[in-house]
């Protein structure tokens, strides 16, 4: 069974808390606007492809207490809403994506509140087909045998069920390929250590902890033949944004020849911005400086601390995407994949 890291209810909307895994399995119900902004700032919610179903579904839950005002009104408070839920994280584009799907269904429906409700409600459940069509593409580049890097957390808990890069490689074990798999602890926050570990434990995969430190070492000398992570935000020219830590694994892997994979869903793909369109966040200090409350670092040390890195086309071996799986050269065939069936 995969985790439901959220559901619909009807007024609110049902998360798993991720800020207190590994030691406490907790569901949170978040009630308001507030909440969900909370939820995605404090990164109780967090992957590219759930934050697309968050925005979807706090466009909703703002929908749900609209009922007594007219379709203008409706309308405009929930342009209001989205531009906030859009600011909460900018890097990734998933949480846009998820807010101008429902955006674009209320402009051109007479009842507003149930095309609000019912374009999110949607939205939420074909995230898990999706993602089961990204598993069952991808594991066919998963041989017995592997042994498989992955960097920080891409599995049920980044999206509504069963994951991308995580996804693949737990339904690769499922299908009784024998493989093993390298995974970072993901500094500052630590959703390598904490939920990637949770979720290859409850699957059963054979899995080993490392540092982030120690990833040029453990491709020399653990066998890691291929690598495969998620992915934030991906340019039509292959482009990948994604936590901070991808660029400098990418560029090791192109160093030794080890293939190199981005997994997403095509929301993920942003085929209208360029470099310099795109906001890399930057987090709080204190995540760098403490861990679970416990300084790490003297107070008053300056700190850099983005949540995401770019990495270039030309380190990635393929896109694994619901639509399939996708090559070089990017310019040419992102845009053939994912126009295809329009």
């Amino acid at each position: 069974m995969y985790l439901k890291s959220i559901e619909w209810l009807g007024d609110r909307i049902r998360i798993i808390d991720q800020t207190l895994l590994p030691e406490k399995l907790v569901y949170k119900d978040l009630k308001s606007l507030d909440d969900v902004i909370e939820a995605i700032k404090s990164m109780r919610v967090r992957g590219a492809p759930l934050l697309g179903v968050m925005g979807a579904l706090g466009l909703a839950l703002i929908a749900v207490k609209l009922r007594d005002k007219r379709r203008g009104e409706i309308i405009n408070e929930l342009k209001v809403a989205g531009k906030k839920l859009k600011m909460a994280r900018p890097t990734a584009v998933n949480l846009s994506w998820g807010v101008n799907e429902v955006l674009e269904a209320v402009n051109k429906s007479t009842d507003p509140i149930k095309a609000a409700i019912d374009t999110a409600v949607k939205i939420m459940n074909e995230d898990i087909e999706v993602n089961r069509k990204i598993a069952d593409v991808g594991q066919e580049i998963i041989n017995d045998g592997d042994i498989i890097l992955t960097h920080c957390n891409t599995g049920s808990l980044a999206t509504v069920s069963i994951g991308t890069a995580l996804g693949i490689i737990i339904h690769a074990y499922k299908l009784g390929k024998k493989i093993h798999v390298y995974f970072t602890e993901t500094r500052p926050l630590l959703q390598g250590s904490r939920l990637t570990a949770f979720e290859l434990m409850k699957a059963g995969v054979p899995a080993t902890l490392i540092c982030d430190t120690a990833v040029g070492h453990v491709l020399q000398v653990k066998g890691i033949n291929k690598i495969i992570v998620g992915a934030d935000r991906i340019l039509a020219d292959g482009t990948t944004y994604n936590k901070i830590g991808t660029f400098q694994i990418a560029v090791l892997a192109k160093e030794m020849g080890i293939p190199f994979y981005v997994a997403a869903p095509t929301s993920t793909f942003d085929l209208k911005s360029t470099e310099k369109d795109v906001i890399i966040e930057e987090r709080s200090h204190d995540e760098v400086k403490y861990i679970h409350g416990k300084l790490i670092a003297p107070k008053e040390i300056k700190v850099y601390n983005p949540a995401f890195d770019k990495t270039p086309g030309r380190y990635i071996t393929a896109f694994i995407t619901e639509k399939g799986v996708i090559y070089p050269p990017y310019e040419e065939n992102i845009k053939k994949v994912l126009l295809r069936d329009k």
